[in-house]
Order: structure tokens, then sequence, then C-alpha cells
């Protein structure tokens, strides 16, 4: 096919943040989320993963179960299964105790209703 261009497993993207990311945090460009391949400053263009499982930060204290839906949280760069203000990712592979510090998540655009 001609107008093949690549597969999309990853992609290049400007860090949107103040103070940069670090490799394999999550980030938010507009409506496309990736995982950081490498660390980058504010406006570096880095390339990001946008298909895979990952472990990912997410909200102290939440207790997340296997399958369940999960938001990115923008504001302070987490995973949260609030959906209002938030943008969805993907789904938990593993469920997530309210103790530990990241959630296993297959990013997924999965459609935001059950349909």
């Amino acid at each position: 096919m001609r107008n093949f261009i690549q597969p999309g497993d990853s992609l290049a993207a400007a860090v949107p943040y103040a103070g940069g990311v670090t490799s394999g945090q999550g980030m938010l460009v507009g409506a496309l989320f990736g995982v950081a391949a490498v660390d980058g400053a504010q406006n570096a263009v880095i390339e990001i993963a946008t298909k895979g499982v990952f472990d990912l930060t997410k909200e102290p204290s939440l207790a997340i179960s296997a399958g369940a839906r999960v938001f990115w949280d923008n504001t302070n760069r987490r995973i949260t299964t609030t959906a209002t203000g938030n943008f969805q990712v993907g789904i938990v592979v593993l469920a997530a105790l309210a103790a530990d510090a990241t959630a296993r998540v297959v990013l997924l655009r999965a459609p935001a209703s059950g349909a």
C-alpha cells in the first residue's frame, strides 16, 4: 500500500509539560496519549509508545480491579478511575491495591460506554 506510513506503535510527540517527562511516564498531547520512551524537556520531540502494557503511576490510595477502564488525570499526571474531566487511556490488566504506586494498564481507546 503506497500510503502506509508506519504501524503506529510509537509516535514522535512534543512534551507538553513544563517539568518535562521521564522515560516510562504517561504523556497527553491533545487527544494523543502515550508513554515516554526517553526523558524529555518541555517542547522536546520524543518517541511515545501508543500501544502495549505499562505500569503507570496511579492515584494514591485507589484500588483498581482488573478489567476496569482507567483515565489519565493530566493535572496530576496519573491513572484514575474518575472519568469526568479525564482522558480514557486503557484497561487495568492486573488488580492494583490501594497501597500500590502503579497500575498495570493496556493502552486502549475503548469506548466510553459499555457498547
